[in-house]
This record gives structure tokens, sequence and C-alpha cells, in this order.
């Protein structure tokens, strides 16, 4: 009881209080999803705040920003409203940005969780590893090897709930090198061991997906704008490699070794989508969700876009007329990045058809239980090594021939790096230095690359037109009062031009 009372709650940075907080958790407001937990001291227990158990006495609750910080003071996750499917909170300023891309890195950076490892990690981000651990516990609660934990059992929690994995599957994906670390981890802070979990969610009648294939569920809040996220991807997709039907999303994805497919679908009554993940992904399960979550834009904050944008003449109708939506992200950043070089200066639908020739050319073939996914994605490696002339016979202009195969060699060689963790003004600076590449491109890479909330490719010629046929820099000077959703500003203003 003593680590309850001495760990320090969580004191949000929204204009309120603890008492503005009880009252969200008391109205099961789905605003708050993720941005906030709240920790039961008679139970020992933390929720989320759409939880659908009995509101427990004001007194009695604690609030933490988020769920490592209520783990680190002792609390469990709670087995009805589950933690660990809460979304993520949104990057809405430079401070959290960076804080949600350190912790991205250090989860990717897992398997090595040494002191060492976070240095590394620190240096990449060209920062002191005492500067890292302070951005950490200044916006999670704790430390780096904390966070780096409690997202590990988050997910094995839900893989133990969820699925029908064996124990040692779920230790594995979970990131752990061996079932003894897993297992005094998980007893340590859930205080039983993984099987005994298990039992209880049998006992409550919830069985675990059994099959090949395992299915997760990822919440998001809402509103959501599926249909118009949907048709988006569907007028984009890589013919072979990525195919959408009436509600659902299929792609082939190989991450490291590990090649497979997944399919999404929305459950829209419960808010979150479904993802089926095939059993040779598993080991990768978590940079599988990571992906998706990335992709569909799930830790958006609908609400807070909303408010900004929908008093705004040019955008009020839009805001109102399809809430919630979001910015399509991207799983294979090289992939977007071709896509994006493919799309300059032709229609969707010939961007479309270039992608498709390009991915059934230098794709490795798959076979798959979907007849329309038949190849995986294009390797870097593999088109650094084409000529200009293989690419320019699939109808593509000598200089976007010449640039994609300059982007491939240098994503190959590592002298360019573009992940989700990337600084976005960073990334635009370096793709600018690639022959072929210009701001439209830079801006739209960065956009659905690494998740910024607040991109504007101001020399887009639609987007100009809609904003009364502005020059880029009166475009640019327009688009300021959008800070910082600019990014979903322009999915407006694409949406009402379409």
């Amino acid at each position: 009881m003593a680590r309850i009372v001495n760990q320090k709650p969580y004191n949000t940075t929204m204009e309120t209080n603890d008492d503005a907080l009880y009252s969200a958790f008391a109205a099961n407001d789905t605003r708050f999803d993720g941005v906030f937990f709240v920790a039961v001291t008679s139970t020992h227990i933390y929720c989320r705040p759409v939880c659908t158990a009995k509101t427990p006495r004001r007194s009695n609750c604690r609030f933490y920003k988020t769920a490592s910080a209520a783990e680190k003071a002792g609390f469990r996750p709670c087995l009805r409203c589950r933690p660990e499917l809460a979304p993520g909170s949104a990057p809405i300023d430079d401070s959290s940005r960076i804080a949600a891309q350190i912790s991205q890195r250090l989860e990717e950076g897992a398997a090595g969780e040494s002191e060492t490892r976070i240095e590394q990690i620190a240096d990449e981000f060209e920062l002191s590893s005492r500067q890292l651990r302070r951005i950490v516990a200044r916006e999670f609660g704790v430390s780096p090897i904390e966070l780096i934990q409690s997202r590990r059992l988050l997910l094995a929690k839900q893989l133990l709930t969820e699925t029908s994995l064996k124990i040692i599957d779920v230790a594995h994906a979970s990131g752990y090198a061996s079932l003894r670390r897993f297992n005094d981890a998980f007893v340590k802070n859930y205080r039983m061991p993984p099987s005994a979990l298990r039992r209880r969610i049998r006992a409550n009648g919830d069985e675990p997906d059994i099959g090949q294939a395992v299915t997760l569920r990822l919440a998001y809040r809402p509103p959501f704008a599926w249909t118009h996220l949907l048709n988006f991807l569907s007028t984009r997709a890589i013919r072979g490699v990525e195919f959408v039907d009436s509600d659902s999303y299929h792609r082939t994805l190989k991450i490291g070794e590990h090649v497979g497919t997944i399919s999404v679908r929305h459950d829209e009554p419960k808010h979150r989508v479904c993802v089926e993940i095939s059993s040779a992904l598993i080991p990768a399960i978590a940079q599988v969700i990571r992906g998706v979550r990335r992709l569909f834009d799930l830790d958006a904050a609908p609400h807070a876009i909303a408010q900004r944008l929908g008093t705004d003449p040019l955008l009020g109708d839009s805001v109102s007329s399809e809430p919630g939506l979001r910015v399509p992200g991207a799983i294979d950043v090289f992939e977007l990045a071709v896509r994006a070089i493919l799309g300059q200066q032709v229609t969707v639908a010939g961007a479309s058809t270039l992608a498709g020739r390009y991915a059934q050319t230098f794709g490795a073939p798959i076979a798959t239980t979907h007849p329309e996914l038949t190849h995986l994605t294009p390797d870097p490696s593999v088109v650094a090594n084409a000529t200009e002339a293989a690419l320019r016979s699939l109808g593509i202009t000598q200089p976007r021939a010449r640039a994609i195969i300059c982007l491939a060699s240098q994503i190959s060689t590592g002298r360019l790096r573009i992940t989700p963790h990337s600084n976005p003004e960073d990334t635009i600076r370096e793709l600018l230095q690639t022959p072929g590449i210009g701001p439209w491109t830079a801006h739209y890479i960065a956009m659905r690359a690494t998740g910024w909330p607040d991109a504007f490719p101001k020399e887009d010629m639609v987007i100009r037109k809609a904003m009364g046929g502005l020059t880029p820099a009166q475009a640019q000077d327009r688009a300021e009062q959008w800070r910082p959703w600019r990014s979903y500003a322009v999915m407006h203003l694409w949406r009402g031009s379409a």
C-alpha cells in the first residue's frame, strides 16, 4: 500500500483537474480513452476511462497519464476494460511528439534492454542518456526500462487473452528471450503466472482466437470515418500487394525474415478494428500492431482536431459531415515513398497502375490464402540494383525512375533513414536532397510515414484551388491557424475537392 500512496499520481496537462477527470471517468467519456488511467486504491486495479465496471468512490481514485505509471505505482490492469487496448496519446506538440518517437524507438530496440542500448538510442536522437530519461519520465512517469517492461507485459496480456498461442510463443512475441524471464516479470507485476490469467479468462467464457492466424483488437477514439479511409486506401492500393473489399483492408507484409498477410476490419459498435495476422508474422506481432495503428491513425484525437478545425469557414462543413477523418499512415515507408514519386503530376488511378506493374516486376512472389495477394512489396536493396531502363519499360518516366533508384540506394545503404520516429523536418530536408523529390513529395512522405499531424504540402494544386486559388506562400499563411492539425486539414480539403 505504501507504494501506491507514495507514487505521485498523474496531473494532466489539459486545463482540468482530478475532479474533472473523475467526471469523465464516471461518464465513460470516449474522448479521454488512453489520455489518462484511473487506479482504484481499494482494489489495486487500474482502468481506462471507458471502463463499464461500477464507478468507485472519488476518494479511492488516483489518476495517471500512462498505464506504465499506474503499474509502477503497484496497480494491476483491469480484466474488464483491458488497458492494453487503449489508444495511444496523439502527439499534439513538439515535446509529446519527441517523447512518442523515443517511446517507439525504445520498443523497437527492447531486445537490448541494457543501459548501453539506451545510450545508443539517446545518441540517435542527439540527446544525452540523462536527457532521454528526463523526457520519458516527464511524459510517461517511468524510466525507459520500466516503459519497455510495461509495454511488453501489456502486449503479452493481450496475446494471452485473445489468442491460443502457447505461453512460450507469447513470451517470444512480446520480446522476452526466455520463458523464465517472462514468467518472473509477469508474476512480479501482475501477482499471478501467465497460465493463471489464461485460466481466469476462459473461466469467464471469453474464448481466445483459435486457428492458424490470430486476431487482435485495437481500440480508437470515436468518431472514425472508416469508409473514407478505406476508400482512400482502395484507390491507392498496389495490385498484388494490397486489396480492399467492401469493408476490409488486406495486404502482404515482410518484417525482418517473417513473411505473411494481415487483414483489417472495423468493429464500429465497440470502437475498435480487428486485425487478423497470419501465423508466420506472429514473432513480429509487436511491429505489426504498431504498423496497423499508424496506417489507420488509431491514436488520433478526433474531438481535439474537430474543435480546432470545425470553426474555420473553409473546413467547418467537411468536419461536421465527415467526423473522425483520419490521416492514413504507412506500414512500409519505402513503399509509400515510391508511391508518392509515382504520383507526381499524374492521376491517382494512373499512379496505382504504375505501382502495380512495379510491384509485379520487383516484388518477390508469395503464396497466400487470398488470390488477390501475390507479391511482397519490392525491397529497396532489389530496386537499388535495377536499371532505369527496367523501370521505364513499365511506363515510368526517366526522372521518376532515377529518383526511385536513388531513393532505394540511399535507404538500402542506410544513408537515408525514414522511420515513424524520425523528425519530420529533418526527413523533409533529407528527402529534398534526393534528385527528383520536390517539396510536395517530401511533405507527403513526411505526413504519412512519420505520422506528423502538422504537415502541409503548400505546393499542392488541389489544396490551393480549394483554398481559393492561393499562391503557395499565401496558402502557408492561411494554414497557420490550423496548427497543430494541418495534416487533417489537408485531408478535409482533398475530400472536398474529390
